[in-house]
């Protein structure tokens, strides 16, 4: 038994919705085509990374589960036009194109320009059944409107609405799926047009990295990264626990406080100087607010991905935290 027939097995004895069509897709495209190493981890259901940006920032291609799951609300049939919003390297694409068959159109919109390229590399070696067009978003926006009609629109990463680019034309029985919310999880939202308005389905909770890497790129001392990442994370947390009243009015008071600060205040990192730190508008917000904090700061710094660590050597032993004044940095 090969690889991939092991993986279909265990995907199947573990209730994931595959049909025949799928099955004889994951067998034809090979998942070696579109990754340049770790492959293997693939066939362990797992995600798999096509390529570093030149930032640093690693692309995967998604789990096979999550793919099977996508593919099973994307309700695929065939001779369809889709639209997908991230290439994922190509290789969904590629298994969609064995699904929609001769007359099946895909236009792929991917936003970052190395990974558009590296799309375009792969695909070139796919022979192909139906039409694949990988764009940038202004090869997109020059697209006439007729070539902006789909039957099924797929977003593969985390989006908090609707692109603004994503100007197309809604067809009777049309759909957007996808990841919407914030970076440190989602809800994947199947999005119904009726009356002008969008009619959501919640298909469960997801996990995905960001549509748009530079979000991945951005400092996490940013005062929007911060803001909007207190909003998912305590978004996330109430969910599970009970927050005292004071500390949710301070956590909306610090987020709005963050949210007003002059976009153009200097950034600063662990090349930062004592004084830079003191003295900037971000981390004297914090900081106000940190004993407040305190009793849940643990959950927030592992949702975020920020630590409490000693920037510089203080004598403020009145510290709440023992060991001196300590400061987030990335």
């Amino acid at each position: 038994m090969t690889d991939i027939d092991e993986l279909i097995v265990e995907m199947i004895n573990n209730g994931l919705p595959l049909d025949k069509e799928l099955i004889n897709a994951l067998k034809t495209v090979k998942i070696e085509d579109f990754v340049e190493r770790g492959y293997e981890q693939f066939y362990l259901d797992n995600p798999v990374e096509f390529m570093k940006t030149s930032k640093g920032i690693v692309k995967n291609i998604s789990a096979p589960h999550m793919l099977a799951i996508l593919l099973h609300h994307l309700e695929i049939k065939m001779g369809q036009k889709v639209l997908l919003v991230g290439s994922k390297g190509g290789y969904l694409a590629a298994i969609l194109d064995q699904l929609l068959g001769e007359d099946g159109i895909i236009t792929i919109i991917e936003p970052h320009v190395e990974v558009l390229e590296y799309t375009r590399n792969t695909l070139e070696k796919y022979f192909s059944k139906g039409v694949i067009r990988v764009l940038s978003i202004s090869d997109f926006d020059y697209n006439e409107d007729s070539a902006k009609e789909f039957d099924r629109v797929l977003i593969t990463g985390a989006v908090r609405e609707i692109p603004d680019f994503l100007n197309i034309s809604s067809r009777e029985g049309s759909f957007i799926l996808g990841p919407f919310g914030g970076n440190i999880q989602q809800r994947l939202l199947k999005k119904e047009k009726q009356s002008e308005e969008w009619l959501d389905t919640d298909l469960g909770g997801v996990v995905f990295s960001p549509m748009d890497t530079r979000n991945s790129e951005r400092n996490p001392l940013d005062p929007t990264v911060l803001a909007e990442g207190l909003e998912d994370s305590f978004a996330m947390i109430s969910e599970l626990i009970e927050i005292d009243e004071e500390i949710l009015q301070s956590v909306e008071d610090l987020i709005q406080s963050l949210k007003e600060l002059p976009r153009d205040i200097p950034l600063i990192n662990e090349n930062s100087s004592d004084e830079e730190i003191i003295e900037n508008p971000v981390m004297d917000l914090m900081m106000s607010e940190m004993e407040r904090l305190a009793p849940i700061w643990p959950i927030i710094e592992h949702l975020m991905s920020i630590e409490l660590v000693n920037l510089f050597h203080s004598e403020d032993n009145d510290s709440f935290i023992s060991g001196g004044h300590e400061d987030l940095v990335p």
